[in-house]
């Protein structure tokens, strides 16, 4: 087919890669504008854009697809269909409406659980057991389009957004290749029941409430790594929280956020309901290290208080 392609991260530049090797056309490639990243705020290409540069695929990079000028380029390509995957632009009706077979969305959930930007940080934090990927047939609805074709996987107890995102992203790029070589596919409407947004992620829900449950907080940690990273602070010391998990504690419990014990095994921390043992941590401007090789550098003995507020 002669295709377009929307997409901007690593998990879109995968699903290209496959749609490749598959042997489509794509004809042009859309992506978000360069933009800083990173600790020194580089101007950077998006992972899709280095991939289509270095297969001498067209780039294409409006601000906006609402723009006349953006739709007639778009339009003057001819393709069969746009495949679209964590893009993060809106659509409008034109754009919709302009490949013969519409736009194809790869979308990271199990529709119509999970509509919006973050639907794998939803999914961890909410403590769902399963998620996949769905082909989506796009129309003007906040990921509401009928599904084409779907897949399922199971959330294993350690996953983070990172190990998931990547399965996530391999089996995308498989569902993609596969819809692509059965179409015309006969699509299936959303379920009305169940439906739920995933807002995207804001910094501030990266700071743990140690009265919170000790699960809920695993969750989070999981959910929050790599981007915002679970954030907590002992007395003026921030710090990130990479990986925990839940601990079992007999006996009486101290009041939230009071260091129980701290040793290579780890930092065990009172929650609102059991406790959490933190195993990799990081200092403000440090690197990432095991819970043996941070208290190597930062004393954090037991009856210590994590604050309670950011």
């Amino acid at each position: 087919m002669k295709l377009i392609f929307a997409g901007t991260p690593e998990f879109a530049a995968l699903a290209l890669r496959a749609i490749l090797a598959a042997g489509h056309q794509v004809a042009l490639v859309l992506t978000q504008p360069d933009r800083p990243s990173g600790r020194g705020m580089t101007v950077r290409a998006s992972p899709v854009k280095e991939l289509a540069l270095a297969c001498g695929i067209e780039v294409f990079q409006p601000p906006t697809l609402k723009d006349g000028t953006a739709q007639q380029r778009l339009r003057e390509i001819g393709a069969d269909a746009m495949i679209v995957a964590a893009y993060g632009l809106i659509l409008p009706q034109a754009v919709l409406d302009t490949p013969r077979l519409g736009c194809l969305n790869i979308h990271a959930s199990l529709l119509p659980r999970w509509r919006g930007a973050a639907p794998i940080q939803r999914a961890l934090l909410a403590g769902d057991s399963e998620t996949g990927v769905c082909i989506m047939q796009m129309d003007a609805g906040l990921d509401t389009g009928a599904v084409l074709l779907g897949g399922r996987l199971p959330i294993a107890a350690d996953d983070t957004a990172a190990s998931l995102h990547d399965k996530l992203a391999e089996l995308g790029a498989r569902l993609i290749v596969e819809a692509l070589a059965k179409v015309p596919l006969t699509p299936c409407a959303q379920a009305a029941e169940g439906a739920t947004y995933a807002a995207k992620i804001e910094k501030t829900e990266a700071w743990l409430d140690w009265c919170l449950p000790a699960p809920q907080l695993a969750r989070q940690v999981r959910a929050f790594n790599p981007f915002p990273g679970a954030a907590a602070r002992v007395g003026a010391s921030p710090i990130k929280v990479w990986r925990a998990e839940i601990e079992t504690v007999e006996g009486a419990i101290a009041e939230p956020g009071t260091v129980l014990a701290a040793d290579k095994a780890g930092i065990v921390v009172a929650c609102g309901q059991g406790a959490l043992r933190l195993t990799e941590l990081q200092k403000a401007g440090g690197k990432r290290l095991p819970a043996a090789q941070f208290l190597a550098g930062t004393i954090v003995a037991a009856g210590t208080r994590f604050d309670p507020t950011p």
